[in-house]
């Protein structure tokens, strides 16, 4: 494959476009259960046009486009208000969860050097359940992650986590919500662990950060999670999930300006000039700030709300019909749309297969095998089909109509595998192998 020698007319690449775009998951009719946050058509609209709008511009230099530093700090004043972060409380915008992420945790080990000094193998505790991208920052930057178990609830077992911290933990991780479950850890008792150990403490917030706030506001009870907790030093929030704005985007708040001084990058000796970078990115697309900005204040509090709402009351019935089908349990006690389910009765990964054979796609989860969901006002329409087409794929599979292709038989391969250290090379070669042209 090489550069045509002459450039493709417009047409003709949009029809090429339309044409591989065909076998992608169909979430604008509400068959995807993750990856794509949809709140309407017109924010939609909204948000394509303020992207385009800064398509070019770049927030790589703020001075040289005064309007996206306003729109960032606009946009992060929005967020700390939002967390209920005190005077002073001060973040940046990144390209996703992982950077936020990525960016907690690195400001948490350069803090430790000043604050911690006789810390050498600075350790995090996050729980079992906690966004892989801990683990990639821990890879990153020589912060080791130690797990906190997980009770029955699936939440972290903070009994338990006290016996593992020692004079070289710096940060303690909670979740609201974690991913896998939708269940959000007891953030109180973790923060006051930190605390306690006048350590920081990180609350990832990426999946819930913009949808929390507003299920609050409808009257709904959310345990305490933001800045109201004492002893939460810094939030990660992502715009780009069910705050509705374009990717990426998203928020990493911290308690205090000081502390956001060490997630800060700065070389002083480059003959190109003086370099300073807020976070991961060198050049930071001008279309995702702009976007974000947009998303917020075209939606505002009123119309967060009601998404809120409407996408309860769908989960209310997605949930119910759950419970009523023979063989199926929800797992744990999901605080909003984000939820997994299983089977004690049936392969839920020939579940997932057999239902992806009538254009849903649900993503499977391990340890122990499970279905997650994800749901957005686009499902609002198609909850009977869902679950009509739910109960007929379980009782197919409890009738012995079996699919022994497909994921059933990669994760059931998977999952009795004693080594799991060998998994990672066979992840390996699966990334590896998807760089490779097909004939298509």
């Amino acid at each position: 494959m090489k550069i045509p020698e002459q450039g493709t007319p417009r047409a003709a690449l949009m029809a090429r476009m339309d044409e591989l775009a065909r076998s992608d998951a169909d979430w604008r009719r509400g068959k995807t259960w993750s990856l794509v946050y949809w709140a309407s058509d017109e924010a939609l609209a909204v948000v394509k046009e303020a992207y385009t709008k800064f398509f070019s511009e770049n927030g790589l230099n703020p001075m040289a486009f005064p309007s996206l530093r306003r729109f960032e700090q606009e946009v992060m004043a929005m967020a700390v208000d939002l967390f209920h972060g005190p005077p002073g409380a001060a973040g940046s915008m990144t390209s996703g969860g992982s950077e936020s992420i990525l960016m907690a945790v690195k400001a948490a080990r350069d803090w430790a050097r000043v604050n911690r000094p006789g810390v050498k193998q600075p350790k995090m505790l996050v729980p079992l359940s906690v966004h892989p991208a801990f683990e990639k920052a821990a890879h990153y930057f020589g912060v080791s992650a130690v797990h906190m178990p997980l009770g029955e609830d699936l939440r972290v077992d903070v009994a338990r986590a006290r016996d593992l911290v020692t004079a070289d933990t710096i940060l303690v991780v909670g979740s609201a919500p974690a991913y896998p479950h939708g269940v959000i850890d007891p953030i109180e008792e973790l923060a006051a662990l930190a605390r306690q150990h006048g350590i920081l403490c990180h609350v990832d917030a990426c999946v819930g950060g913009y949808f929390l706030p507003f299920l609050e506001r409808t009257g709904r009870a959310v345990p305490p999670w933001d800045f109201r907790v004492d002893g939460v030093t810094s939030i990660s929030a992502d715009l780009h999930k069910y705050g509705f704005a374009a990717k990426g985007a998203s928020t990493v708040v911290y308690r205090s300006r000081e502390l956001r001084r060490f997630q800060y990058f700065t070389y002083g000796d480059w003959p190109g000039g003086l370099y300073g970078s807020p976070s991961m990115t060198g050049t930071r697309p001008g279309g995702a700030i702009a976007a974000a900005w947009a998303a917020l204040n075209h939606i505002g509090m009123d119309g967060y709300t009601t998404i809120a709402r409407d996408v309860m009351d769908t989960t209310g019935r997605i949930l119910d019909g759950i419970r009523a089908t023979p063989g199926l349990r929800i797992m744990g006690n999901p605080v909003m749309g984000v939820f997994a389910f299983t089977s004690d009765v049936i392969d839920v990964y020939g579940l997932a297969d057999v239902m992806e054979k009538r254009g849903w796609k649900l993503d499977r989860q391990q340890r122990p095998p499970c279905l997650h969901m994800m749901v957005t006002p686009a499902h609002k329409g198609v909850v009977d089909a869902f679950l009509t087409d739910l109960r007929e794929c379980v009782n197919g599979l409890e009738h012995g109509k079996v699919v022994p292709e497909g994921s059933s038989a990669m994760y059931g391969m998977l999952g009795s595998m004693e080594d799991r250290g060998a998994i990672h090379d066979i992840i390996l070669d699966f990334m590896d192998g998807m760089d490779t042209l097909d004939a298509g």
